[in-house]
């Protein structure tokens, strides 16, 4: 278990998010909001949900999916790529149950090792998530 800080200037926005390894290569989607950043699949906890129960909701939303055996990964505190605002990211490792396919708010979806030219990764997956799982042995 890793923790990961940054300062906080305020109440950080609190995301779940799952790290969907398959083949050496990270699962990383964009918004139609922002179709340039890629992201990890996940989203905002509902009022009186769990995270894990927010994990499974985002990821049948978004992608149609089912995460199986998710499992603790890390916390990392970063500035959220959209809101520009300190944010709480709680990553779940998982492999999943169907074809990814963007939906919802989804605009695209890529696998990568992160060293891809032009490929532009939200901050906390850039520099906290890839660097984590390519010390693990995850990414190749």
């Amino acid at each position: 278990m890793q923790s990961v800080s940054v300062p906080e200037s305020s109440t950080p926005l609190v995301v779940v998010a799952a790290a969907i390894v398959r083949a050496g290569r990270l699962l990383v989607v964009s918004k139609k909001a922002a179709p340039d950043v890629f992201y990890v699949p996940g989203g905002k906890p509902d009022a009186g949900e769990s995270l894990l129960e927010a994990l499974v909701r985002e990821l049948d939303e978004e992608l149609g999916v089912e995460p199986l055996a998710p499992r603790f990964l890390a916390e990392i505190e970063a500035e959220a790529a959209i809101e520009r605002i300190p944010m709480r990211l709680t990553v779940f490792a998982a492999r999943i149950a169907g074809r990814p396919e963007p939906a919802a708010e989804l605009a695209d979806l890529r696998w990568t090792s992160g060293d891809e030219p032009g490929l532009r990764l939200a901050p906390a997956v850039r520099d906290h998530l890839i660097p984590m799982l390519r010390r693990s042995g995850a990414l190749g």
